[in-house]
């Protein structure tokens, strides 16, 4: 009900106040901005509730369709709705964490916790027709890498009010991907990752994998923020999608366990505001952006690290919180806004604006395509922060072809 009703508020208000169709910018500066954070809300749901509300209830296989792309590669019903609610859950985690606790929101936020820990119960019973099979192939490694990151991001929600029955059937859950092979790619991050939350559920971890995964990746840099994935650079969104939010959240959980990985810390943290501040730029002033890549079908997760150096209050002086806002709002109306992106009953369908199955890969199913969830980070930002509450501002591509002035950009040399 809270739900539904909060739709309809969002719905009669219409969207961002900062957000036109085209993604630009209101001609009135200091319009309000509640609005902006109803939209992303709104979006939110659509995204998570499906997800959340089937698995909660034990039947996200029978409900979810799983469209595959052409050419896909094996049967990925197995692996689909894993894929599903992992991503989904590592997107909303700071907002499960830092939500309000009173007001509307507050009541939808305590509704979505209950429906997490609830799909974490049914999805990790063996016993349950939803039993989400971790450790069975290679994706299900991928996936153990996110719902780890929702436990890195919710600490509390996500881990502390488990009961001691769900907590250790979780961290078998993450345990049973050790036999699987790491691709020697940013994949390496998804076992740390596991290891990484196996210590936070105050289980045993392994610290060498935590150590290679770090390792090879201060040795893949490139340079001007970016690193390869792998030995090789891709001009791909990959450093967004995973490697630097991954590598964030690794350091942040373990970086007190190694005197080796402290001075990782600032370097890492100091190329992501730089990737951030590339990313942002990336963003074209009518919210579109460069269809570049694999995995373009994860629409705004092409944000992630975006979103994450936002939800830190880590971006650069020249990018500022609301430029982001706006800039975020915009991708979010893009990707999700055309009506083909669901299918008539909510379910995302492969695309970047709509339903264009083609730009999938063999690897990409519908549960793939929840990545997209990462977007909404910044929602674990209080709403009196001043990424929701500042007025709304164009971002660096309005400014630059309206005319307006604009910092140069310089690379960084770290």
């Amino acid at each position: 009900m809270l739900r539904r009703d909060l739709l309809k508020s969002t719905l009669a208000t219409g969207l961002a106040s900062a957000l036109s169709r085209s993604g630009s910018v209101a001609e009135s500066p200091a319009a309000g901005n509640s609005n902006d954070r109803r939209f992303w809300l709104e979006q939110m749901q659509r995204v998570a509730h499906p997800v959340l509300n089937a698995l909660s209830q034990g039947r996200l296989r029978a409900a979810m369709p799983v469209e595959t792309a052409p050419h896909a590669s094996g049967d990925r019903r197995l692996t689909s709705p894993l894929e599903a609610f992992a991503r989904t859950l590592a997107g909303i985690a700071p907002w499960l964490e830092h939500g309000p606790a009173s007001s509307k929101e507050g009541e939808l936020r305590a509704e979505y916790c209950a429906l997490a820990r609830q799909a974490l119960a049914t999805g990790f019973d063996p016993q349950a027709a939803d039993f989400l099979h971790v450790g069975v192939n290679g994706q299900t490694l991928v996936e153990a890498g996110f719902l780890a990151l929702a436990v890195l991001r919710a600490p509390q929600e996500l881990n502390a009010k488990l009961d001691a029955g769900l907590r250790a059937q979780l961290a078998e859950a993450l345990r049973s991907t050790r036999p699987l092979l790491a691709v020697f790619s940013n994949w390496l991050l998804f076992a740390a990752a596991v290891e990484a939350a196996l210590c936070a559920l105050g289980e045993s971890w392994d610290h060498m994998r935590v150590d290679y995964a770090l390792r090879q990746h201060m040795q893949w840099y490139v340079g001007d923020g970016a690193y390869g994935d792998g030995p090789a650079f891709h001009w791909d969104y990959y450093n967004s999608y995973v490697i630097q939010p991954f590598l964030l959240a690794i350091l942040e959980a373990v970086e007190a366990r190694e005197e080796a990985w402290k001075p990782m810390i600032p370097k890492v943290r100091a190329r992501a505001s730089r990737y951030a501040q590339v990313l942002e730029r990336l963003i074209a002033p009518d919210g579109s952006y460069p269809v570049l890549g694999r995995s373009i079908t994860y629409r705004g997760g092409a944000f992630h690290l975006l979103a994450d150096v936002a939800l830190r209050r880590a971006l650069p002086d020249s990018v500022t919180p609301e430029q982001v806002r706006c800039a975020l709002s915009a991708v979010l109306d893009r990707t999700l806004g055309p009506a083909a992106s669901f299918d008539p009953n909510g379910w995302l369908r492969i695309g970047l604006a709509g339903s264009q199955n083609a730009l999938g890969e063999g690897y990409i199913s519908t549960g793939s395509l929840y990545l997209c969830a990462t977007a909404f980070l910044p929602l674990g930002l209080p709403a009196e922060d001043r990424f929701w509450s500042a007025p709304a501002a164009p971002w660096s591509s309005q400014k630059a072809w309206r005319g307006e002035m604009l910092e140069a950009d310089h690379s960084l040399d770290i």
